[in-house]
């Protein structure tokens, strides 16, 4: 499976690195990093580095035939320009590809409250299929440390791309 993750903006880029590790081994992983969130190199996390304006990259094309992608977290700026049809750098570029192609985008906006105008865009991008998943905290789960909420929501995001993991306790309804 090939997935792209883009990190926009720095408020909870960490999330986003957790969950590029968290992804399995036999996974293609290509990251994009927006110009504020220049937080990893390429070796320690095995994957495919993209500048933010490399718009020529492999994933800006639909030919390449990326699987999934997650944008976590998202901020405000990127989402609204998806949700424009902006496609100013390769983040919006390859999120545009996604929605063209018909495949999974999860969109983890990070800044709360949410103002009307972010909701709207939201209910936008929802209407034309792409998820939107901000990195919401479970409490059925007794999740008690820090690790162990941002494993729920991973593993949330992992569930959504239809990808295995046991990052989380499942409900048994008991």
């Amino acid at each position: 499976m090939k997935i792209i993750v883009a990190i926009s903006g720095a408020s909870g880029a960490g999330l986003g690195l957790k969950f590029l590790r968290a992804l399995p081994s036999d996974t293609t992983k290509h990251l994009i990093l927006s110009d504020h969130a220049q937080i990893v190199l390429e070796k320690e996390e095995q994957c495919h580095l993209h500048q933010n304006n490399e718009i020529w990259a492999s994933v800006a094309s639909g030919s390449y035939g990326a699987d999934a992608m997650i944008i976590t977290p998202c901020s405000m700026n990127t989402l609204a320009k998806i949700a424009c049809g902006i496609a100013d750098n390769l983040i919006t570029r390859a999120a545009a590809v996604m929605i063209k192609e018909n495949k999974t985008l999860i969109l983890a906006p990070r800044e709360i409250p949410f103002s009307p105008i972010a909701l709207e865009n939201m209910l936008k991008l929802s209407r034309l299929g792409v998820i939107i998943a901000p990195p919401a905290l479970a409490y059925y789960g007794e999740q008690t440390t820090l690790e162990a909420m941002e494993n729920f929501m991973i593993g949330k995001w992992m569930d959504l791309m239809k990808l295995d993991n046991t990052l989380y306790p499942r409900w048994s309804g008991e």
